[in-house]
C-alpha cells in the first residue's frame, strides 16, 4: 500500500466527509478541516521520504545489499516512532485524531476514538489500494504475454505507466 501526494487532498475530504455524515465530528469549516487531515498525510509523506534517504545512505556507508532496505527503513521508522507499513495507516489515524482535538475547525467529537480511527482506516486502505488495483488492470491487459519475458516486463512498464497517467498519478508521488 502506498500514499500518492495527488491523493492526499481526495482523502482528506472523504475522511471529512464520512466522519461528519456519520455524525462522529461537527465542524465548522469544513475545508480548514481538510486542510488538517492534509496536513498530517502530507507530513507522513515527508517522513516516508527522509526515511527512505537514510536506510539508502546507510546501506551505501555499510555496503548492505538492497534486499537489507526495507529491514533497515522499519528499524529508522521504529526509532522515530512512525508507523511502517501496515502500521503506517493506524499512525496516520492517529495523528489525525490528535489533530482533531486541538484543531479550531473541528467544534465537536461525538464518537469514540477507535470508531474514528476503524472509518478513517477504511477510507485510507481504500485510498492506498491503488497500486494493487494498477497492478491487476495491467496484468488483464497484457495476459496473452509470457509473464516473466522480456518484452512481458516491457509493456507491463508501458501500460503501468499510461493507467497511472490516466489517474492522475506520477512516479515521483
Amino acid at each position: 500500500m502506498k500514499l500518492y501526494r495527488a491523493k492526499v487532498p481526495t482523502i482528506a475530504r472523504d475522511v471529512i466527509e464520512r466522519l461528519v455524515s456519520e455524525g462522529d465530528i461537527e465542524v465548522t469549516e469544513r475545508n480548514e478541516a481538510e486542510l488538517d487531515i492534509e496536513s498530517v498525510l502530507k507530513e507522513y509523506l515527508r517522513l516516508d521520504r527522509e526515511l527512505t534517504e537514510q536506510a539508502k545512505d546507510l546501506m551505501e556507508a555499510r555496503g548492505l545489499s538492497h534486499g537489507q532496505f526495507t529491514k533497515i527503513k522499519r528499524t529508522l521508522a521504529e526509532r522515530r516512532g512512525v508507523g511502517f507499513g501496515e502500521e503506517s495507516i493506524s499512525w496516520m489515524c492517529n495523528q489525525i485524531l490528535e489533530t482533531f482535538m486541538q484543531s479550531s475547525f473541528v467544534e465537536e467529537i461525538f464518537s469514540s476514538d477507535s470508531d474514528m480511527r476503524r472509518k478513517m482506516q477504511e477510507v485510507l486502505k481504500h485510498h492506498m489500494m491503488l497500486d494493487e488495483e494498477i497492478d491487476a488492470e495491467v496484468r488483464q491487459r497484457i495476459r496473452n504475454l509470457q509473464e516473466g519475458s522480456a518484452n512481458w516486463d516491457i509493456e507491463y512498464a508501458k501500460v503501468r505507466e499510461q493507467i497511472r497517467r490516466k489517474r492522475g498519478i506520477t512516479e515521483r508521488e
